[in-house]
């Protein structure tokens, strides 16, 4: 007998879907705002500090309510977004992945930045006066210095993606099957009587995955830096 129901499993892999897809979409941007906020200078730098880091501060509801207003099926982007690629966000599995990502992607920055600010510049500039280009400089000297920085950020943004729950359910609603996620079962089955049981073994999983994701995180990132420091 399967210590979980079928509707459990359904909210755990719909989870496990969700952080993925939020967090491999988010990567390559995460990784250039990072590097855009901690190497260059240009006009509007804090104000695109300020927006990134904007939903950490924001209650969860009020970022999944400007999500819909501006990607549900009325919403400007979203109305674009359906005319001319027929993606639908709002109320679909598709638009927890972006609120996921939203959420989340203030984490990946910070710890990806962390990471290029750690990276001594003259290393990047002996490279460049040698005469490589500024992308070979970046693959070759900033890529694999800031690696443990992209693997702690990548699971910290993971972490948060599957844990996701007020920004998702404002945006996306409840929907079984669809838009349900592990912290959207937890809470369900917390509103209905006898649901305390499934509720629990819902949070004992969110739990586990959590720490599984920590320390994966804490193994990559110590062996990336191994593999950096010739150890």
């Amino acid at each position: 007998m399967s210590w979980l129901g079928p509707e459990e499993w359904q909210a755990v892999g719909l989870s496990i879907k969700v952080a993925f897809w939020a967090t491999l979409l988010s990567l390559p941007f995460g990784v250039l705002c990072a590097y855009a906020l901690a190497r260059w200078t240009f006009r509007g730098k804090m104000v695109l500090n300020g927006l990134i880091h904007l939903p950490l501060i924001l209650p969860p509801v009020v970022t999944g309510y400007l999500l819909l207003m501006a990607f549900g099926r009325r919403g400007p982007v979203g109305e674009f977004l359906e005319a001319q690629l027929g993606l639908v966000l709002a109320f679909r599995w598709t638009g927890a992945v972006l609120a996921a990502a939203v959420m989340a992607f203030p984490l990946m920055v910070r710890a990806i930045r962390l990471g290029i600010e750690a990276v001594d510049v003259r290393l990047e500039e002996a490279a460049a006066t040698l005469g490589a280009p500024a992308w070979a400089v970046f693959l070759t000297v900033t890529l694999p210095l800031i690696l443990p920085g992209i693997v702690a950020g990548t699971a910290l943004a993971a972490a948060k993606a599957m844990g996701e729950f007020g920004a998702t359910i404002t945006f996306v609603s409840n929907i079984p099957g669809e838009t349900r996620t592990l912290p959207s079962a937890i809470y369900s089955f917390l509103q209905v009587p006898g649901g305390e049981a499934p509720a629990l073994r819902l949070v004992a999983v969110s739990v586990a995955v959590a720490l599984l994701a920590l320390a994966a995180s804490e193994w990559l990132a110590r062996r990336a830096a191994r593999r950096i420091t010739g150890a």
